[in-house]
C-alpha cells in the first residue's frame, strides 16, 4: 500500500492533489483501472482549459440534464470505477432525487472489481446495485467489449442513461438504441461529448454535487416546465461554447505570456 501523500495547507493545488490521491488510493483497493488513471490525467488538463470551475455552459447542461433525468420513465445512472472513487456518495444522493436504478459497467470487468464498486457504492448508502457479474445477462450486440454486457432491469430499458467518464463506443451504440445519454466530460472534443445528448462539459467532482442540488430544486416543477428546459437545450451550441472558452483563455494567455488566475477567468 503506497503511503498517502500529506497534502500542505494552502498549497494552490490542494484540491486537485486530493482528487489525485483518492485515485491513487481506491486504484489499489481495485475499483480504479489502471487506465482510469491516465483519463484522469487527460480530463485534468482539459480542466486547466477551462479554468478549473464550473462555467455558465456548463450549469445550463446540468439544469437540462436534470430535466430530462426527471422526466425519464427509466433513468439508470451508470457508473465505472473512476466515477465511484470520486462520487459515490453524490451518484446515490442522485440516483434517489431522479429515482433512477445505479449500474456498474466497466471496460476492464472482473467479478472482484465488479463487486469492490458495488461496495462502494453500498458504503455510499445504494440499496441495490445493478449490473453485477452474472446479473448483467443482456448485451448490446454492436459492441465488442465488456461494456456491451448490461443489466436487463437497468441500462437495456433505460430511456435516459447518466454515463460520466463514458467511451463513445458505448455512448454511440446508446444513442443508437434511441436512448437520451448524459455525459460529463471535460473534453469536448471527444467522441462522447459529440455524440451524447446532452454534455455536461465540467470536473466530475463538481458535476455530481450540483446536478444533485439542482435536480432536487426542479423536482417541483411541472413536467411540461422540465420537458421544456431539457427540449430547449442544444447540445451543439453548448459544445462551442466550451470550445470557444477554451480558445479565448489560450488567446489571452498568449498575448500575455503569463498564467490566467481565476480571478482573471470571471473577465472572460
Amino acid at each position: 500500500m503506497t503511503e498517502a501523500m500529506k497534502i500542505p495547507k494552502g498549497h494552490p493545488r490542494a484540491e486537485s492533489l486530493r482528487v489525485r490521491e483518492k485515485l491513487l488510493k481506491n486504484y489499489e483497493m481495485g475499483v480504479v483501472a489502471y487506465a482510469g488513471l491516465i483519463a484522469h490525467g487527460r480530463g485534468e488538463a482539459f480542466d486547466y482549459l477551462l479554468g478549473e470551475k464550473t462555467t455558465k455552459s456548463a450549469l445550463e447542461a446540468i439544469k437540462a440534464a436534470a430535466a430530462a433525468l426527471l422526466t425519464a420513465k427509466q433513468p439508470v445512472i451508470s457508473v465505472n470505477g473512476n466515477a465511484a472513487a470520486l462520487v459515490a456518495d453524490d451518484i446515490v444522493k442522485l440516483s434517489e432525487v431522479i429515482g433512477a436504478r445505479i449500474e456498474v459497467n466497466l471496460f476492464y470487468r472482473s467479478a472482484k472489481r465488479e463487486k469492490t464498486i458495488e461496495r462502494v457504492l453500498e458504503d455510499a448508502g445504494a440499496t441495490e446495485v445493478l449490473g453485477i457479474s452474472e446479473n448483467a445477462s443482456a448485451r448490446i450486440s454492436e459492441l465488442g467489449s465488456e461494456r456491451r454486457r448490461v443489466d436487463p432491469k437497468g441500462i437495456l430499458i433505460a430511456d435516459a442513461v447518466l454515463v460520466p467518464l463514458e467511451d463513445g463506443d458505448r455512448t454511440e451504440a446508446l444513442v443508437r438504441m434511441e436512448k437520451k445519454v448524459i455525459t460529463i466530460d471535460l473534453n469536448p472534443l471527444s467522441r462522447t461529448a459529440q455524440l451524447a445528448s446532452v454534455t455536461i462539459v465540467d470536473n466530475i467532482v463538481r458535476a455530481m454535487p450540483t446536478m444533485a442540488k439542482i435536480a432536487k430544486g426542479l423536482k417541483t416543477e411541472g413536467k411540461e416546465k422540465l420537458e421544456k428546459i431539457a427540449s430547449d437545450f442544444d447540445n451543439k451550441r453548448n459544445l462551442s461554447e466550451a470550445i470557444d472558452l477554451i480558445n479565448r483563455r489560450l488567446t489571452k494567455l498568449a498575448e500575455k505570456g503569463t498564467y490566467i488566475s481565476l480571478l482573471d477567468m470571471s473577465k472572460l
